[in-house]
């Protein structure tokens, strides 16, 4: 896939995601998102307009990067990584391409490692 079309979807899925805290794609573009929504997010933690000019670049929807800063940032303020989670569901009906659901881990959830 070209590099501009795989960053408008990158985008869209990413906005879809912030939206509404999680969508159902298939694997390989959940797996491929959670590196740019993870991204976005460490961004919103920095804070300061430098990276809400960066985040305003990647994600060109300045609500969307206004939730980012003042729901999701603060949310995570004191986990060092680790944002999302991706959930198997099986292969698609269609065509049989495996489905995950990509969603915001909450913060009450921590993992005991």
């Amino acid at each position: 896939m070209p590099t501009d079309r795989r960053i408008a979807l990158m985008r869209g899925l990413a906005a879809a995601m912030l939206l509404h805290e999680g969508i159902n794609t298939t694997e390989t573009r959940a797996k491929e998102l959670r590196r740019f929504v993870e991204r976005l997010v460490t961004l919103g933690k920095r804070g300061d307009v430098h990276a809400r000019r960066l985040a305003l670049r990647r994600l060109p929807n300045r609500l969307l990067v206004e939730k980012l800063f003042d729901v999701y940032a603060p949310r995570y303020e004191t986990r060092p990584g680790g944002y999302t989670r991706i959930i198997k569901l099986g292969p698609r009906k269609g065509d049989a391409a495996p489905m995950a659901r990509i969603e915001f881990v909450r913060e009450d959830e921590r993992a005991t490692v």
